[in-house]
């Protein structure tokens, strides 16, 4: 376990000044947003009941792991969700296991995708001193004074299913999880494959605006339709937020302002916003079946829709790889003590009707 220092005094005082300026930071404040990811995982995803605000986050830290007194390591995981949503209740089984054997003792905590009070339980994790932390980003142009304090403190950061911005990278040991750009780029090649050099119009759906998670998505989609099939052009784009209701109101916006009749595909990040498209089509009594459908997640609502013939093919993302993950990478980096930051890329599988039922690919959350 960490040794305690007084040096750690001087990072904590700078850990003080860096949350006043996060908090202050009118950007991000008041971006939520209440689905699965991802994104989900997506990610992720969040939660619109989010409405607790910075002072209650670290108030309902939850321990796990190994027991305190018999811990070799103490770890902060800072989270935006958790048992309030679909991924997140796959995702801490399996990190809380790793955890108990590995000699780790977690205390996890759940911002709910609100940065404030991410960055509040950031301030409390550092002062705590504990052998390490373990980030999900809530917002992720908002957690540099949350890697800058506990870096000045001497506490290492690793981060889990979405990656901080390249320019914070420094400030963290490692990454594991999603190879967000890879899966958005893996839905364009399904969508490549099953145009088949037609020439197809599509809609996109994007995750949260400013999402690190949605950016890196649509950056993989769009660069891989430019690269391997110029055949493929992007009509409209609009964010779906990780929302189904939102995404079926963007959809048919976006049906409206382009013509149903111009439209021969559709890409949504997440299952849940491509569930909201889907429904949009059915309401202008447009058979999805008819259209090129990808998508990333193969969750228990988009695995269906595979099956079912309404959607073509996505990317599988694994929940549960993504919690053991997490909690292992940061066991390497205390134990092992690696020079260069570690990247660790979740495995990227395509889900089509050939292979959705397979073992291998079931659904997780």
């Amino acid at each position: 376990m960490r040794t305690r220092r007084l040096t750690g005094l001087v990072g904590l005082l700078t850990a003080g000044a860096l949350f006043l300026a996060a908090c202050g930071d009118d950007g991000s404040n008041d971006t939520t947003t209440d689905a699965n990811e991802d994104a989900a995982g997506e990610d992720a995803a969040g939660d619109d009941g989010a409405d607790g605000g910075a002072d209650d986050g670290a108030e309902d830290a939850e321990e796990a792991g190994a027991d305190p007194d018999d811990a070799e390591f103490m770890v902060y995981a800072l989270l935006p969700q958790g048992n309030d949503q679909p991924y997140g209740t796959t995702y801490l089984p399996p990190m809380e296991e790793a955890a108990a054997e590995l000699g780790i003792s977690l205390t996890i905590t759940n911002s709910q995708y609100d940065a404030d009070t991410q960055a509040s339980d950031c301030e409390v994790a550092v002062a705590a001193q504990p052998d390490g932390i373990i980030l999900w980003p809530a917002v992720g142009d908002t957690v540099r004074p949350c890697l800058q304090a506990a870096n000045d403190a001497g506490i290492p950061v690793t981060v889990t299913n979405s990656d901080v911005n390249p320019e914070d990278e420094e400030l963290t040991r490692g990454y594991s999880g999603p190879d967000t750009y890879g899966q958005g780029a893996a839905s364009a090649e399904l969508m490549c494959e099953f145009a088949d050099g037609e020439d197809i119009g599509i809609i996109m759906i994007n995750g949260l605006t400013g999402n690190s998670t949605a950016i890196n998505r649509e950056n993989g989609f769009e660069d891989t339709i430019d690269e391997q099939c110029s055949n493929v052009e992007i009509l409209a784009r609009q964010p779906g937020n990780w929302n189904a209701d939102e995404s079926q109101i963007a959809a048919s916006e976006m049906i409206t302002a382009v013509g149903a009749a111009n439209i021969q595909g559709v890409y949504a990040a997440d299952d849940t916003m491509v569930a909201g498209a889907i429904d949009a089509l059915r309401a202008r009594d447009i058979d999805p079946a008819d259209l090129i459908i990808t998508s990333i997640g193969n969750t228990f609502l988009g695995n269906p829709l595979v099956i079912d013939g309404s959607l073509d093919g996505k990317v599988f993302q694994s929940s549960s790889w993504d919690g053991e993950n997490a909690v292992t990478l940061m066991h390497e980096v205390l134990t092992q003590d690696p020079g260069e930051r570690i990247v660790r890329f979740m495995p990227d599988v395509k889900v089509t009707i050939d292979n959705a039922e397979d073992p291998d690919v079931e659904p997780e959350w």
